[in-house]
């Protein structure tokens, strides 16, 4: 069951998909589409999924999911990820591979490997204050507090001296 973003509790599941390239604004409208579809069906043994998901920066879908009603299960993970893949196939993007890194420019998202990121920090392109994105936060609220960071807050501050 699709709800408003807003209405779900701070303790929700999250799930982050960085897409490799910007999306189309007419991507962005149909993959909404497909998302709305794809929640309103979204079941755990039989009962509806209470979620919900953010397009942000043209760049990343985000899954949230009231797992204080329902805990996702194996089944409606794997439901998730199917529909991931079938989005990637479909609009050709990468949105799986968690190998990369994405960081604010101004107001333009930059997409790197994790390793020419590393480089990057080694030869100071980005420093302590870059804003990164901390695709690995788990709930609404790490999400609303600690995705968008300086680099320094999160996990890629191992990379910056």
């Amino acid at each position: 069951m699709l709800v408003n973003f807003d209405e779900l509790p701070e303790t929700s599941k999250v799930w982050i998909f960085q897409a490799s390239r910007s999306l189309t604004d007419q991507e962005q409208e149909e993959i909404k589409s497909k998302i709305e579809v794809f929640i309103n069906n979204w079941t755990s043994h039989g009962s509806d999924l209470q979620a919900s998901y953010l397009l942000k920066y043209k760049r990343f879908i985000i899954l949230a999911l009231n797992s204080e009603l329902n805990k996702a299960t194996g089944c409606s993970i794997d439901a998730s990820v199917h529909f991931i893949q079938g989005l990637e196939k479909e609009y050709d993007v990468d949105l799986l591979d968690k190998m990369n890194v994405s960081y604010k420019q101004g107001e333009f998202i930059a997409y790197k490997s994790l390793t020419d990121f590393r480089q990057m920090a080694k030869d100071k392109a980005v420093s302590k204050n870059t804003i990164v994105f901390n695709n690995l936060v788990t709930n609404k609220a790490e999400f609303l507090e600690n995705w968008e960071v300086p680099a320094i807050d999160s996990w890629h501050g191992r990379f910056i001296k």
